[in-house]
């Protein structure tokens, strides 16, 4: 993607433990199949930059069901955290509007997490 352009699906990470963006997350997306029950596909992967954010994971969008795979115990034990809860966390979020852009923040400790849709 370039610089200028933004992906419909974006996330930004936040340690809330730390008190700052959570670098060097790995984040995978997927898309679940047309109909319920059925398969994960993944679309995209990426990992957060130095800010927390991952921007780039799509060019475009279709309505459907969506999961985002944060592989947060990589990310603890990078930190030195080796007491934790979640060795991944995924959030898994409908699409029905494809022209709209829909970020998925995540905050984050080793014991706990909150996310919401934000703007």
């Amino acid at each position: 993607m370039s610089a200028n352009r933004t992906s419909p699906i974006t996330t930004h990470v936040l340690d809330t433990s730390l008190g700052r963006p959570a670098a060097d997350v790995p984040v995978k997306l997927f898309r679940r199949g047309e109909r319920i029950g059925q398969e994960w596909s993944q679309v995209s992967s990426g990992q957060t930059n130095s800010d927390g954010r991952c921007n780039g994971l799509l060019n475009s969008l279709e309505a459907g069901v969506y999961k985002i795979t944060f592989e947060t115990a990589t990310y603890f034990n990078k930190n030195g955290i080796r007491q934790y809860f979640y060795p991944h966390i995924d959030i898994v979020f409908e699409i029905h509007d494809p022209s709209q852009h829909y970020h998925v923040p995540l905050l984050l400790n080793p014991f706990g997490y909150s996310t919401y849709r934000g703007s």
